[in-house]
C-alpha cells in the first residue's frame, strides 16, 4: 500500500553512521532510522545479541517467564527509577499502555470518562488512541471518529493547564514529549514541566511522559526529564531501545505500577527473549561507552558548524533541541531538501514544513559530525 513516498534509493549494508546503496556509494545517515540506530548499523554487539539468542530461543509467549525481559525491565527501572515496566513491540503501543493505563486509573477513582490532557503540535502515534493523542489535524484528517478522552493545551502555557485542572474533574493525567519530535523539535521549558509534576501531584493525576524519539540517550541522558529535577509517574519509550529491533516500552511508578493487572492488558510478541536480549545490549553499550556525553558535545559540534555557517545568510531562523535531537529552522518550506542531500549523500529529514530534523547515530565522531553539519550548512545556503 502506497503510505510512504519513498525516496529513490534502498541500502544494501551499513557500517557504523554510514549506509551503502546497491551501487556502493556512501551515505551519512543523519537520521538514524529517525532516532532508532543509536549504536549505528552492523553494531558487532548487537549483532552477537542477536545471533546467540537466536541460536537459543526467539519466541515463547508471555504465558511463562521470560528471564531476559525480567532482566531488562530490572536494568530499566534502575536507570530511570521506575519500578515496572510493560513491554511492546512499538513506540505507539507503549502509548496506547500508557493511555488504557491512565484511563484504568481513572475508574479506579470513579471517573466515569477519564480525560488525558495533550499538548498542541504532539506526536504519539498512529493507532487510533495515539492518533486522537496527536496535535497535527493533517495526520488525523479522514481517520473521524477520533477517540474522544483528550483536552488539549497550548504548548508550555502553564495557565492553561490550571484552568483545565479548575474546571475539568474527569482529567485524570497530562502527557506530553519533552521535545516534541515530529511538532519540529520544540522543548517544553523545564520550569513548565515542573508546575505541571507540582498540579499533577495537587490534583492526584498521573504525569505521562513520550520519551520514544527523546528517549535511550539521545538528548545527552537516558530520558530527557532526567536533568530537569522531577520524575513522572509514567514514561514511555521504543525506537533507540533496540537499535532497529522492534520493542517498546511503558514504565510506571508509584501510584501508576500497580494499576494493570492480570488480563488487563498484553502482547503476543512484546518482551520475547530475542529483542530483550538485544535491548540489554544496547543499555549496556549506551552507559558503558561514554555516548550521553558524546550526544552533548557532538550536538554541541554541529549546532555550532551549522549556525556559524549560516549566520550571516539570514535563512537560518532558529535552532532548536538537545544532544543528538536537532532542528534548524529556515526562513521558508524547504521539503525539496531531503533529495537534495540525498544526491550529495547525505540522509536528513525535514518536519514541520521548513526544520530540517538532525537524529544521527550517539557514535558520531567529530570527524564525522562536521560532515554532517557542512553538508547541512551548504543545504541551507542554497536555498
Amino acid at each position: 500500500m502506497p503510505t510512504y513516498s519513498r525516496l529513490p534509493v534502498s541500502f544494501d549494508y551499513g557500517e557504523g553512521v554510514y549506509l551503502f546503496d546497491k551501487e556502493g556509494r556512501r551515505y551519512l545517515d543523519g537520521i538514524a532510522g529517525i532516532a532508532v540506530n543509536g549504536l549505528g548499523h552492523a553494531h558487532p554487539g548487537v549483532a552477537a545479541a542477536l545471533t546467540e539468542q537466536a541460536d537459543k530461543l526467539l519466541h515463547t509467549s508471555n504465558l511463562y517467564g521470560v528471564e531476559l525481559q525480567e532482566a531488562l525491565a530490572e536494568r530499566l527501572c534502575e536507570v530511570t527509577d521506575m519500578e515496572r515496566c510493560f513491554f511492546s513491540n512499538s513506540g505507539a503501543e507503549a502509548n496506547e499502555a500508557a493511555i488504557k493505563l491512565a484511563r484504568l486509573f481513572g475508574h479506579d477513582r470513579a471517573v466515569e470518562k477519564p480525560a488525558i490532557v495533550v499538548l498542541e503540535g504532539a506526536f504519539h502515534g498512529r493507532t487510533l488512541a495515539t492518533l486522537s493523542a496527536t496535535g497535527n489535524r493533517k495526520i488525523q484528517a479522514g481517520f473521524e471518529p477520533l477517540v474522544s478522552g483528550f483536552v488539549r493545551a497550548p504548548r508550555n502555557d502553564i495557565e492553561a493547564i490550571r484552568q483545565i485542572a479548575a474546571n475539568n474533574p474527569d482529567v485524570v493525567a497530562f502527557m506530553a514529549e519533552p521535545i516534541q519530535g515530529e511538532g519540529g523539535i520544540y522543548e517544553l521549558d523545564p520550569e513548565y514541566l515542573l508546575a505541571v509534576r507540582e498540579l499533577c501531584d495537587e490534583h492526584d493525576w498521573l504525569m505521562m511522559l513520550d520519551e520514544v524519539q527523546t528517549g535511550n540517550g539521545r538528548t545527552g541522558t537516558w530520558f530527557a526529564y532526567q536533568d530537569m529535577g522531577f520524575t513522572p509517574d509514567v514514561v514511555t519509550t521504543a525506537k533507540g531501545l533496540g537499535n532497529g529491533v522492534p520493542i517498546g516500552a511503558c514504565l510506571a511508578r508509584g501510584k501508576a505500577a500497580s494499576v494493570f493487572g492480570p488480563g488487563q492488558h498484553g502482547s503476543t510478541y512484546g518482551g520475547n527473549p530475542l529483542v530483550c536480549a538485544v535491548a540489554l545490549t544496547v543499555v549496556d553499550t549506551i552507559l558503558g561507552s561514554g555516548l550521553l556525553d558524546n550526544a552533548v558535545r557532538m550536538g554541541a559540534l554541529i549546532r555550532e558548524h551549522i549556525e556559524s555557517a549560516t549566520a550571516s545568510s539570514g535563512k537560518l531562523r532558529s535552532v532548536r533541541g538537545k544532544g543528538l535531537m536537532l532542528g534548524f529552522e529556515v526562513n521558508r518550506e524547504c521539503p525539496e531538501l531531503v533529495a537534495k542531500a540525498l544526491e550529495q549523500g547525505l540522509l536528513i529529514n525535514v518536519t514541520n514544513g521548513n526544520t530540517v530534523r538532525l537524529l544521527p547515530p550517539l557514535i558520531i565522531n567529530e570527524t564525522e559530525a562536521n560532515e554532517l553539519a557542512e553538508g547541512v550548512a551548504k543545504l541551507i545556503l542554497g536555498l
